[in-house]
């Protein structure tokens, strides 16, 4: 059976990497080539234009070249992961995946380079020569010592950034989990005693890395396959490990691993021994990170030092050692700045970066990407995971200030945090559009209510709020199922304190809010029994009793059940003559940039006048993003060439919406191919008042408008903000079950700004 197990996710592990094109990369256009003006520019003669200016200046090839955001990934396939020396060829799977890595984590592009040469100083050799190409080369798999003599030489003759991961990535992440392990035992890492088996490159770096962090050199013991390294010893002996000599005479592991806080082990399985454990400090931090078999298993540690702290190289145990925090981020800092180099400033930032960020709270996306795991700092989380989208933001910008501080950045950026917050934007899909929203809800605290405040996206939509607005959050729901929640998902806020907690079981306002409630509905069927029943059961109803009571500024509800049900409770007690809802309106963020969809859930069939009551409030709200609306009324119809219902409908609104001067464009009926293609839409109707695509579209019933909205969510990439509930004054938003921590984060801030009734 369990031969069976392993043949099947062999061939699906192959399977992965055969179909449906074979291999992990390909190549992207990213201009134009659709005419022969396109090649004219790209190829002969314009490229010659691009050729002159780098030869006259070659700084400018960052500008018109994608050198300044490519990085080879170079490798001779001398030691690959635990396969050893398999030559380059075999090895181009390994570098192929490290170039998805880069263009996952950080946007990086990059070209993989696998070699059949052997010797260094020749492998040398090629990665210098390949300098005009690259703005960095990683360099990947090389065997020890080897690696140390090709890095060397490259980065004595390039000025671009050489690095190479398996020394220093590994290096930076096992010194962020130190630092934060030694922060759980309280320990300073001047006072510690290292103990470290295995001599290769990674040893060597990770051993280098602790001395930059504050170790001292007397205080390290490095053992290797013939025991400790001495001063004089000459079996398996190079001149990185010799640093590292201590004593004159021979010793084993079981000599020297007395009283170590640190056991840092890049050997092999089985290497440390539970009774070694029973000689180490109390509290020991045990770094087991050989793969796939550490020098000793989790549980065996424990056996003899339940307190100790464990690290590992495997993704099943806690605190996995993945080099993957480290190089897309190091490299994407260096690029940016433009650095001629990574240097130890550099290196540490990066430690320091990755650390806080462990110590931090943990980011909503990070907590759904492994779902069931405990992000908490502590002994089980000493290192984010590599999901965590905060990583670019925090990272690379610690490493291109440290690139600045040190003089090596021949591009500086002029303001840090503004770098900071365009990579966040590049990762929070809606973080650049969302922007103008944020800075409005800032100049205001308003009390934003959520129904469902036992869910836990809302906990930690209620966490980011007090973290990045000045808004005041309020939950609805059992304390005792809020606090325990809160600290499943790593939560450190409190009820009463960071935010107000109603309790629907046990609140002293029940009397007013039941009251309030049967008042507003006393003739509409709702006795003083179903009144106090609503008010115990239905958090939607309590949530907008608040709402109008002006307890709270407005109510966010929706993660789960049917948005009617919502609307008919939102309706029932915020609904004025004034305020009724219009419309909602869901902003998808796409990749070319952001689309407006209404109505997608409030009037299946909307009237003429609806559909332009919409076309107005639409364009209000579409203004708060600093977009200028440009919106198409959609139809089946195409500009009257048909009498159909929808066609009917939406030429009525048109008259209205010509009826008084409009201070938005505005254009229909049409189709949907029309609206966004303005060549395709001239064909029709050559005087059309839109220029260029649409930003908004409205359209003529619900069905269609949901249906959209549902299609470029699923198929078409695209990130939902909203829907954004119309009519209602920003005092009420109906969310769908389908929304993210961030989606609520986000209508927090909507909900958050103050404003007039907005149509």
């Amino acid at each position: 059976m369990a031969d069976g197990q392993e043949k099947k996710r062999r061939q699906r592990a192959l399977d992965y990497h055969e179909f449906p094109r074979p291999g992990k990369l390909e190549i992207r256009a990213t201009k134009p080539m659709a005419n022969g003006r396109d090649l004219a520019r790209a190829y002969s003669p314009g490229v010659a234009e691009a050729c002159l200016e780098i030869k006259a200046d070659p700084s400018t090839a960052e500008r018109y070249t994608a050198r300044g955001n490519l990085v080879a990934v170079v490798s001779n396939g001398t030691a690959v992961l635990g396969l050893g020396n398999i030559g380059g060829l075999a090895s181009k799977p390994v570098m192929e995946g490290k170039a998805v890595l880069f263009k996952k984590f950080a946007n990086i592009d990059c070209f993989d380079i696998e070699l059949d040469e052997a010797d260094p100083e020749r492998v040398a050799d090629i990665v210098c020569a390949l300098e005009p190409t690259f703005g960095a080369i990683n360099l990947e798999d090389i065997k020890a010592p080897d690696c140390f003599i090709v890095e060397e030489l490259c980065r004595q003759r390039m000025n671009i950034p050489v690095f190479h991961d398996d020394q220093h990535g590994t290096a930076i992440v096992v010194g962020a989990a130190a630092y934060n392990a030694l922060h759980v035992v309280d320990k300073k890492f001047s006072e510690i005693k290292v103990v470290s088996t295995g001599g290769g490159a990674a040893g060597i770096a990770c051993l280098n890395m602790l001395l930059s962090l504050g170790v001292k050199r007397e205080n390290v013991w490095l053992c290797d396959i013939d025991g400790l390294v001495y001063e004089g010893r000459e079996s398996e002996m190079t001149p990185q490990k010799a640093a590292f000599a201590q004593g004159t005479s021979p010793a084993t592991l079981d000599d020297v691993i007395d009283g170590a806080d640190l056991f840092l082990g890049l050997s092999g399985p089985g290497v440390l021994k539970p009774e070694h454990v029973a000689k180490m400090a109390t509290k020991p931090v045990v770094f087991a990170l050989a793969n796939p078999t550490p020098e000793i298993m989790p549980d065996e540690v424990r056996s003899v030092a339940p307190d100790a702290i464990i690290a590992t190289g495997r993704s099943d145990f806690p605190n996995q050692v993945n080099n993957v925090l480290c190089f897309p981020f190091i490299f994407r800092g260096a690029l940016d700045v433009g650095a001629s180099e990574i240097n130890e400033a550099m290196k540490v930032a990066c430690v320091e970066g990755i650390a806080e960020l462990a110590r931090a709270t943990t980011s909503a996306e990070a907590a759904a990407a492994y779902k069931g795991e405990q992000l908490t700092f502590g002994a089980d989380y000493l290192i984010p995971k590599p999901f965590d989208p905060r990583l670019m933001g925090v990272v690379a910008t610690a490493v291109a200030r440290a690139a600045m501080e040190t003089g090596v950045a021949k591009r500086p950026v002029d303001c840090l945090e503004k770098y900071k917050d365009n990579l966040d934007a590049s990762v929070f899909k809606s973080a650049m559009i969302m922007r103008p929203v944020f800075a409005a809800a800032s100049t205001a605290e308003r009390r934003i209510v959520f129904a469902e405040g036992e869910d836990e996206r809302v906990l930690r939509a209620a966490n980011a709020m007090l973290e990045e607005t000045t808004d005041k959050p309020i939950l609805i729901g059992r304390p005792e199922v809020i606090e325990r929640r809160l600290d499943r998902a790593g939560l450190s806020i409190k009820p009463g304190h960071d935010f107000d907690l109603v309790n629907p079981e046990n609140d002293p306002r029940y009397r007013d809010y039941w009251n309030t409630y049967h008042n507003l509905m006393s003739r509409q069927g709702v006795t003083p029994d179903l009144a106090k029943a609503i008010m115990r059961t239905n958090t939607t109803a309590i949530g907008a009793i608040m709402v109008q009571r002006e307890e709270a500024d407005s109510l966010i509800c929706g993660t789960f059940g049917q948005f009617q049900w919502h609307m008919n409770y939102v309706t029932q007690i915020l609904g004025t003559q004034e305020l009724q809802p219009v419309g909602a309106l869901s902003l998808m963020i796409l990749e070319d940039g952001p689309l407006f969809i209404a109505d997608t859930h409030v009037h299946p069939e909307p009237t003429p006048e609806q559909i332009a009551e919409t076309a107005i409030s639409a364009a209000r709200h579409v203004a708060r993003f600093g977009v200028t609306p440009q919106i198409a009324l959609c139809s089946y119809s195409q500009f009257g060439n048909l009498n159909c219902d929808t066609g009917r409908r939406t030429r009525a609104a048109m008259e209205i919406l010509d009826s008084s001067p409009r201070d938005f464009i505005y254009e229909g009926e049409m189709h949907i191919d029309a609206a966004l293609d303005e060549e395709l839409r001239a064909r029709s109707l050559p005087c059309s008042r839109l220029k260029g695509a649409a930003n908004v579209l409205v359209f003529a019933n619900t069905d269609a408008a949901s249906g959209v909205r549902n299609i470029l969510k699923m198929k078409g990439n695209g990130l939902e903000v909203g829907p954004i509930l119309m009519g209602m004054g920003n005092r009420a938003h109906i969310v769908t079950p389908s929304i993210t921590a961030r989606g609520l984060l986000n209508m927090s801030a909507i909900a958050g700004t103050p404003v007039s009734v907005y149509g």
